[in-house]
This record gives structure tokens, sequence and C-alpha cells, in this order.
């Protein structure tokens, strides 16, 4: 029998657990949940990862820029489960109003890329996704190659800290309010699972795997509640706040209308990722919430990054989910400064 503790625990884990709301600003033809800028344009790009899946994403670029001009770029993706039209998309436009090309994408099998079956993660094809994001700014006619960075929210900020470990062409990182998907998904919050639990874990996911196969169908995570009972853990209330009202809700997004595939935990299991962070000899920045319930991610990985190039910036009162798109916290002054400093 399936032990509903534990698989409530992965249903979490796969959550990745001043806007206007998706439907408002569709009526003026703009799908993001954040306000349009009149400093940049967006158009929507298409390219390939080395495992061939089509990626989808938005590149914004300043309208200040000159045909022939060369700018520095910053590929931009996350938080788990969301799509490029939150989060990452108002990253991506704050920081092509202060002159650089941005690109914000979704990952592979979620939100308009393609790859099937959907809503499935992977700590590989999800680096790797990174990596495609630079191969395309890196031909990008008014990119200069030598001069590209990453930013990563939430999970996608442990992914783009593997990115940056194994790609030479990454010049500077910044991760916000990351999070380690395959620690989490291994050990559960605060490392709360012991080899045990982890185990009857694994058997419960592959179980399911067998009945997957005989079904012909991906058995679906639990995702957010529709509504709160308010005896929720905060940080699920937190996730709620954003992903299921208008503030940041979006039709395409796992986390605000949908569900992780159950069995992509195994993967991010078995797989841990920052193995190598230790040689990363790049600019980093890494930018957490004091409040946040997610803090020791980056406090962790931190401690693995070695030279006097890295940084921890921790934003007061600031909780995880604050990151995502409260201006008044996010703090892009210095993300502007650090990626100004270290692409040039």
């Amino acid at each position: 029998m399936i032990n509903k503790v534990l698989i409530l625990l992965v249903s979490l884990i796969l959550i990745g657990v001043t806007s206007m709301s998706e439907a408002k600003n569709k009526d003026n033809g703009w799908d993001k949940v954040f306000l349009k800028s009149n400093k940049v344009s967006v158009q929507k790009v298409k390219f390939n990862n080395r495992f061939g899946i089509t990626l989808v994403g938005d590149l914004y670029i300043p309208k200040t820029m000159k045909s022939n001009e060369k700018l520095p770029a910053i590929a931009i993706s996350g938080p788990f489960g969301a799509v490029k039209e939150q989060a990452s998309g108002l990253y991506a436009q704050t920081l092509a109003q202060s002159g650089f090309i941005t690109l914000a994408f979704d990952p592979s099998y979620t939100g308009e890329s393609k790859g099937k079956p959907r809503n499935v993660a992977s700590p590989d094809i999800n680096t790797e996704d990174f990596s495609a994001a630079v191969d395309f700014l890196s031909n990008y006619k008014n990119v200069d190659s030598d001069k590209i960075g990453i930013l990563g929210i939430c999970g996608f900020g442990g992914f783009a800290l593997n990115a940056a470990a194994i790609d030479t062409r990454i010049k500077a990182t910044v991760t916000s309010t990351m999070y380690d998907m395959t620690r989490v998904s291994a050990y559960g919050y605060n490392d709360s699972i012991d080899e045990n639990a982890r185990f009857e874990l694994k058997k419960q996911l592959n179980n399911q795997r067998t009945i997957d196969f005989k079904e012909k169908k991906y058995a679906k995570a639990n995702g957010l509640p529709e509504k709160l009972t308010g005896e929720e853990p905060q940080f699920v209330a937190d996730y709620w706040g954003y992903y299921k009202t208008e503030r940041g809700f979006h039709s395409r997004s796992i986390n605000s209308n949908g569900n992780w595939n159950l069995t992509s935990a195994l993967s991010l299991i078995n797989q841990p990722i920052l193995n190598y962070a230790d040689e990363i000899n790049t600019p980093v920045l890494m930018i957490h919430g004091q409040k946040a319930h997610s803090k020791y991610f980056s406090q962790d990985a931190f401690k693995k990054l070695k030279g006097e190039n890295k940084e921890l910036y921790i934003v007061e009162n600031a909780n995880h989910v604050d990151l995502y798109d409260n201006l008044e916290k996010i703090p892009f002054d210095k993300i502007e400064a650090f990626y100004r400093e270290n692409l040039k």
C-alpha cells in the first residue's frame, strides 16, 4: 500500500513548492502576469537543446539598441513548475530595461517548449536547457558571445549553478531563492528523510512506474490545493498566494494549473547536482530571502564555491516567494551591477 506521507512529500517537492492577472493582460494581447514595459520589445524564439527538444522563449530587447550593436545577454528560467510568462519574464524584462538582451525560456517538457511526456523534470536535461539557451544567444546577431550570463530562480537556480560548473561560455551566474531539487527529492525538506524512508519512497515510485506502463498514462503528483484551509504550512500558503491568485496564475504553469508527473522524482533522487560547483571560477551571486524556508539551500551551496568572486546576499524580511515578483524585495540594482561588472 502506498505510503501517503511519502507520496505527499513527493507532491510538495514537485510543487517546487506588482502584477496583473493573465486574463486582464490578454485583453491587450499581453500574456504575461506582469505589466508590459514600453522600454523593451519582445519576440518569441525557438531553439533546440542537444537532446533535440525544441525550447520556446521570449527574447527581450532594449528599444535603445542600435541595429548593428552587440550587447551582453542573460538567459533566465524558473521557478520550478513556472513558465516564462511568470517570474522569469519579469526578471528578463527588468534587466532588458537596463540594457541587456535577455531570454526567458520554458524548460523542456513544460510551458510552450516541446518534449513528451509533459511535465517531467530531469537534472541532466534541465541543466542542458541553460546551455541550449547559451547556444542560441551566442549566435544571435546582436549578442556579444563573450558576454553571456545566466539567472535561475527557485529550482532553476540549482540547475543554473550546475550549468555554470560545466559550461565555460557562461561568464556570470545569478541564483535567486535557489532550490536544490535533487537534494530535496532525495532527503526531503531540511534533510528529514533517512535511508530507510528513501528506500520506501523509491519502492512506491517504482511500483507506480509499473502501473503507469500498464495503464498507458502517467500518474500525477498532487499539486497546490484549489483552496486553502488555513492548516497548510506557511510556505505552501506562500506558493498558493503566487500561483493560484491573479498575482501570478498562468494557465500553462504546472504549479498554477496542472501537476508534475509523480515519477519525475526518481531521476532527481538518483542524480545529484552541484558535485562540481567548487570548480566554478566565474563570478556567482546567490540571493535569498532572510525568512525563506529554503534559505539553507543557498547557504550550503555557497559553502561549496571557491574564490573571491562569489557572494551570498540575504534580503531582509523576504520569504521564498517574495523573490518571484516583489519589486520592493528583489535587489535588481544589485543584480544589474553584478552583470554590468562581470559581462564587460
